[in-house]
């Protein structure tokens, strides 16, 4: 039963993809629904975006963390004599920021990824890296195309994006050149969507938005690739009305084809989805406590500022209460008689 609904839901995916695919060519049949699409929905996709970042931003920041809950792997810096990892488990500000520093750009905790396996009835333990190779390669390549895109939105073009550009086909792989980063996206891409369906445990624990997010991505890419190399299109046309949408002045493109509307839709629900999925996380890395914060908790005490006032009682006033029952079930009392617990708060 359960593997039948893992199949539903790799098998909805897909469709929510068609379906998309199939909106977007009956937007480029229509002059109408391209008018709309191009000169509203894109404003209103990046409203929605805008507004759900901030606003997801703003209730992480806000979110009360009165206690220091780093995940550590690592001694923290106590004793003289004993050493302690600064990165690993950071006592200060300093610390802190090179690890976050190596969570963010090098993927650090995903590097000591591990796999466990059963060998003759016992559990053996050993290294996986190929997770953080892909996962590091797939971010990494989406930076980079991400980057490379700006030439669509500028003018002139800002130097450093040319440059990108020259770098990532160095290689001079065809005409047009191919990117090593729309090949490394791809691979990217099939390894982690893969991985989700051939792993038993991954797929078990894989949702709707999982699938839907890489193949949302996929999407992207395959349609942009194929644009590149096989389905070319008027990239002046495109320029004109990416500028537009830079100095408010949309306009709708010339003749650019299915595919692009295709490319279009896909990276509009892109942008206006992800404020509210899991791909928040390129966000939430720089809020999540459980990195972003030093471990000082053996020189500092942290106290809830929130916490409820709570009536509190020394042991002789505990005593002067049940002085009698104490006495009964022969327990030692400090204390020689009542009162003594008044005339202590008095002295």
């Amino acid at each position: 039963m359960q593997e039948v609904k893992q199949r539903i839901t790799i098998l909805t995916s897909f469709l929510a993809i068609a379906a998309i695919a199939m909106l977007a060519a009956a937007i480029a049949a229509s002059k109408t629904a391209g008018i709309v699409l191009t000169m509203v929905v894109a404003y209103i996709v990046f409203a929605v975006f805008l507004i759900g970042f901030v606003y997801r931003i703003i209730r992480w920041a806000i979110s009360p963390v009165p206690f220091r809950i780093p995940t550590t792997c690592g001694q923290e810096k106590s004793l003289p004599w004993i050493k302690a990892n600064p990165l690993e488990c950071p006592f200060g500000n300093l610390g802190v920021i090179g690890r976050m520093a190596g969570e963010i750009f090098l993927f650090r905790s995903l590097f000591r990824n591990s796999k466990a396996e059963l060998v003759n009835g016992r559990p053996v333990y050993g290294s996986s890296k190929w997770l953080w190779f892909f996962g590091l390669m797939f971010h990494v390549s989406l930076l980079l195309v991400i980057l490379r895109h700006l030439r669509f939105f500028t003018e002139p073009v800002v130097p450093f994006v040319g440059a990108l550009s020259s770098l990532d086909g160095f290689l001079e792989i065809g005409i047009p050149t191919l990117y090593m980063t729309d090949t490394a996206l791809v691979a990217g891409l099939i390894f982690l969507f893969m991985r989700r369906v051939l792993v038993p445990q991954l797929r078990y624990l894989s949702l709707f938005t999982d699938y839907f997010a890489l193949l949302l991505i996929a999407s992207v890419a395959v349609t942009g690739i194929s644009m590149r190399h096989f389905f070319p299109v008027d990239l002046n046309e495109i320029k004109t009305m990416t500028m537009g949408w830079v100095t408010f002045t949309p306009v709708v493109p010339g003749k650019t084809g299915i595919l692009f509307y295709m490319h279009l839709c896909f990276v509009m629900v892109l942008i206006a989805w992800l404020p509210f999925s899991k791909l928040m996380h390129m966000g939430g890395i720089f809020l999540s406590p459980t990195r972003n914060m030093a471990n000082n908790n053996r020189a500092r005490r942290h106290v809830n500022p929130w916490n409820a006032p709570v009536r509190v009682r020394t042991y002789k006033e505990y005593e002067e209460e049940f002085r009698e029952q104490m006495i009964e079930a022969g327990i030692p009392v400090e204390s020689t008689g009542p009162g003594e617990a008044e005339k202590d708060k008095q002295d």
